[in-house]
């Protein structure tokens, strides 16, 4: 088992690697390729190559776990990147929906006086402006 400082660094790695393969993708699709750093480009290449015989995810998954261990030795972990357990994620048509369920918001206790609901009522935006518009009158008027 990898001790605790390592789980971090490999953390951190991973989240770099996964944030950095997505900036690099994007500018590689809006033509900033050659702006890109050597490193960067070498892993496009690769992800790119690999296109041909698997799926995009696939080469997707691949690329970020060779930008992951490339962060890892970088950062100072030693050996191999440990794999890392991964939320379950759904992806559709490059939407990504988590699997695990929300958690509620906590209840709103209620005030002192229980006869009274919890709710607070919103004052619209428009009542508020007109208030406003109203209050800078009045100064203005008073002013002069």
């Amino acid at each position: 088992m990898a001790s605790r400082p390592s789980i971090r660094i490999a953390r951190k790695a991973h989240s770099k690697a996964e944030a950095d393969f997505a900036i690099w993708l994007m500018m590689a699709k809006l033509g900033s390729f050659d702006d890109l750093p050597v490193n960067a480009q070498e892993f496009l290449l690769g992800y790119r190559a690999r296109l041909e015989t698997m799926s995009e995810a696939e080469s997707k998954v691949v690329a970020v776990r060779e930008v992951y261990a490339s962060y890892y030795g970088e950062m100072g972990g030693l050996g191999t990147a440990p794999e890392l357990e991964t939320a379950a994620v759904s992806t559709d048509k490059g939407v990504v929906r988590s699997q695990t369920p929300r958690r509620p918001p906590p209840a709103r206790l209620a005030a002192a006086a229980p006869d009274r609901p919890a709710t607070r009522k919103s004052v619209p935006a428009l009542l508020i402006f007109a208030a406003m518009v109203a209050l800078i009158a009045a100064y203005r008027f008073l002013t002069n």
